[in-house]
């Protein structure tokens, strides 16, 4: 078993590291310039802070389960991991939402959107979506504590991290229903509406754009399908990653009184657990797969990277020099890289 934990660990540290370098990589790119402090990329660099905040903290703890048998972090940590890990779900959640809003403004009522596109407006709405994620989850950290469970089939008793203790049934499935309902059901249906009404609007625009001449308003309407796709794409990728979690929860409440020891439930749960963390690092990704124009940007920069090698080696007097001017620009690369955005294009952000 300590091959398989060391195999689950390390692609836990596959998921960190990569996560953490396009997270970071895009809140530095849309926070560098005032020409990228739009609507959506201020969000999604709320999302990719909130991303950073669960691969920094709770990856590396979620993996040490796997490497232990034993609590490693105290009661401390018992109530502070799961409060941050659930604060960083709803920061997700409710920005994809705020998002689809925004998306939907922009599409079906873009006059409404000119009144309400300030920085200082957009600043404030994602800080209370930050304030409402952390109420939410403050239960997290008052039930969360170290719990005893004793396995039925060898009468093995073990102490680990849970958030409610053994004894009883109504608690853990209260949980679970609400954990599932608030940071996936509730949300996800919001963002189905708003994308009804989205689609409607595009189809009937897309109808009633003229065949030719129009140029300017068929930009207008294609800038606004690409970046309305952007957001549908992590809407679903959050979808897909976390409802595995959230079932696997769901089973494990329901079936409280019985400690699951079988090879079956150990591998859904780690399947489960992966794509959730996994969730944390798509976003950057996706959007380099879909934004040609951000694509560009990120291979210019690595290019730019490479020139600047280039331009200095042959003023170094020796090999060192140049050897020791490459390590020290390849270890900032991984903190300090950054991708310029895209034009807007109308006023519509395209990233």
């Amino acid at each position: 078993m300590w091959s398989t934990g060391v195999a689950i660990a390390s692609v836990y540290g596959v998921i960190s590291v990569s996560g953490l370098i396009g997270n970071i990589t895009l809140i530095k790119t849309f926070c560098s310039a005032k020409s990228t402090r739009n609507v959506p990329n201020l969000f999604m660099s709320s999302l990719a802070l909130g991303d950073v905040l669960l691969l920094v903290t709770c990856a590396p703890v979620d993996a040490s389960r796997y490497l232990s048998e034993t609590w490693l972090f105290g009661r401390v940590g018992c109530k502070v991991i799961p409060f941050i890990q659930l604060t960083s779900v709803g920061v997700s959640v409710f920005t994809l939402t705020a998002l689809s809003a925004d998306r939907y403004k922009a599409i079906v009522k873009p006059l409404d959107l000119q009144t309400s596109s300030t920085t200082a407006s957009i600043l404030l709405r994602a800080a209370l979506i930050w304030l409402f994620s952390l109420v939410l989850a403050i239960p997290e950290a008052v039930f969360s504590d170290l719990h005893t469970f004793t396995i039925a089939s060898t009468n093995e008793s073990f102490t680990t991290c849970a958030p409610y203790p053994h004894a009883g049934d109504l608690h853990p499935k209260i949980h679970s229903m609400a954990s599932f309902l608030i940071f996936y059901v509730i949300p996800l249906s919001v963002i189905s509406v708003y994308y009804t009404f989205i689609a409607r609007s595009l189809l009937r625009s897309a109808s009633n754009l003229p065949v030719e001449g129009n140029v300017h308003a068929q930009r207008q309407v294609e800038s606004r399908k690409r970046l309305a796709k952007t957001v549908l794409v992590f809407v679903g990728l959050f979808a897909v990653c976390w409802l595995p979690s959230h079932v696997i929860y769901l089973y494990r409440s329901y079936h409280y009184s019985q400690v699951d020891t079988s090879l079956v439930h150990f591998v859904c749960s780690v399947v489960a657990r992966i794509l959730a963390f996994t969730n944390s690092c798509l976003n950057p990704f996706a959007l380099y797969l879909l934004s040609k124009t951000f694509k560009k940007q990120f291979t210019r920069q690595l290019c730019c990277c490479c020139r600047v090698n280039c331009k200095r080696s042959p003023q170094s007097p020796t090999h060192y020099n140049t050897r020791v001017t490459s390590v020290r620009s390849t270890h900032y690369s991984v903190a300090s890289l950054s991708i310029i955005n895209g034009r807007q294009i109308y006023q519509e952000d395209y990233v």
